[in-house]
């Protein structure tokens, strides 16, 4: 078997590509499916675990998940783990997005009505720009507001992922981007816990209280959580406003994806700018088959479940495969953008709320 090269500087190798891009050198450019195996094992494993932690404690699943992951990521030094690790930071998130799609139908968005669908999407474009502002103020590059701003007013961590991928590591690291995971998924905790006693003190009904929550929590499942946690009707219509975001992934990700251009940095015409990734485009499509097609209900049941397992997966990877030093070397400048579009968000939510 042939030797690891001796001149290769591993110290500088932060996330394992050198000395991951030399394996497979080594093995040839495919890998056996055995090769995955150790690295799907420790993200299961890590990953039951914040099932665990979500269940007893009612701390939400993907924020454990990466707390867990962030404490484990001495894993990832393991050379033999991480093909199974990529493979969950990859294609499993794209699977999960994917799948996203059995969720949202044509007419749910329609539910909603012309106001509140307009202001939702006015919602998610100043919440988008609040992010690049917050990037700005804090010293950052504008990918890191378009990621942040982007995640806050679309989905959360799954649109996160979403963007990231048009991103790509060489503009934005990674550790600046489980970072941003980390401050999303803590908003999201925040807001199912008190968005709630907000919208009772307010003195808001089912409705507005419904619009508040789905239009302002980031994650759907704490969206969901806060909005029936206040009331039953409330948790009907903050489901219909969090999936009629979720279903503005596509437009929203494309948008984004011609103001940023490509994800290597090479030069790009606006047209090959609106190339978007296949499993956006798959997710697309799928909305558009379960909005023509009456799918049976364990469809969307199973399709949940998919997905968010899928996307506990892919988070908790990457979080294994960052490092701690390297996330506290951003400081507090690095929430700026995540706390500044999560607080705008907040505020204009609130605001149309009031006119509903």
């Amino acid at each position: 078997m042939q030797t690891p090269r001796s001149d290769i500087p591993y110290v500088a190798d932060l996330y394992g590509e050198v000395l991951l891009a030399e394996n497979i050198a080594v093995g040839g450019p495919e890998r056996k499916a055995s090769a995955y195996f150790p690295g799907l094992v420790a993200v299961g494993i890590v990953a039951a675990a914040a099932t665990w932690f979500s269940e007893h404690y009612g701390m939400p699943v993907i924020l454990a998940g990466l707390l867990l992951g962030l404490a484990l990521n001495f894993i990832s030094v393991q050379p033999r783990v991480h093909a199974g690790l990529d493979l969950c930071s990859t294609t499993g998130l794209r699977w999960g997005i994917v799948l996203l799609g059995t969720q949202v139908t044509a007419m749910q968005i329609g539910g909603l009505g012309g106001l509140a669908f307009a202001g939702l999407v006015a919602i998610m474009a100043t919440t988008i720009g609040a992010g690049l502002l917050g990037a700005r103020l804090g010293g950052q590059s504008s990918v890191a507001g378009w990621l942040a701003g982007g995640a806050t007013a679309i989905c959360g961590a799954s649109a996160a992922l979403a963007i990231y991928a048009l991103i790509g590591k060489r503009r934005l690291e990674q550790s600046q981007f489980t970072l941003t995971l980390v401050g999303i998924a803590m908003a999201s905790a925040i807001a199912m816990s008190f968005y709630p006693l907000i919208a009772a003190w307010l003195g808001l009904d089912d409705r507005q209280a419904g619009f508040l929550i789905g239009a302002a929590t980031h994650d759907v499942a704490q969206a969901l959580g806060g909005g029936y946690s206040f009331s039953q009707a409330a948790g009907e219509t903050a489901a219909i406003v969090k999936l009629s975001r979720v279903a503005l992934l596509a437009p929203a990700v494309a948008l984004i994806g011609l103001a940023i251009g490509a994800a290597d940095g090479a030069p790009s015409s606006r047209l090959s700018r609106l190339r978007l990734p296949w499993f956006i485009l798959a997710f697309f499509a799928l909305v558009a088959l379960n909005s023509v097609f009456s799918a049976p209900p364990w469809v969307a049941e199973w399709g949940l479940i998919l997905s968010k397992a899928l996307l506990l997966f892919a988070v908790t990877a990457t979080a294994m495969r960052s490092r701690l030093d390297a996330l506290l070397s951003h400081g507090w400048r690095a929430l700026l953008p995540v706390v500044l579009a999560s607080l705008t968000a907040f505020g204009l939510s609130l605001a149309v709320a009031l006119l509903l």
